[in-house]
């Protein structure tokens, strides 16, 4: 059996003022690919997941789309996420 998920994070500090969008890629639960608004591109941690990585950071709209999800994805659900 083979499984493949990933997970989107909005991490809130200090309400909107500081907002960190996370997303995790995994396949058989280890973690391939990662994007981290604080860092700004995908880093990969297995040979596949650079590759990926690399193919990603090379899209500039899909770099642009990726890096605004902190307002458009977390700061435009922060009152749906709080309580």
């Amino acid at each position: 059996v083979f499984q493949y998920f990933w997970t989107a994070e909005c991490q809130f500090i200090n309400g909107t003022e500081k907002v960190r969008f996370v997303v995790r890629r995994f396949y058989n639960r280890l973690q391939y690919v990662m994007f981290d608004s604080d860092v700004g591109h995908y880093v990969g941690f297995t040979p596949y997941g650079e590759e990926t990585a690399r193919y990603w950071n090379s899209d500039p709209e899909g770099m642009e789309d990726t890096r605004a999800a902190v307002d458009t994805f977390c700061r435009h659900n922060y009152e749906v996420s709080t309580p």
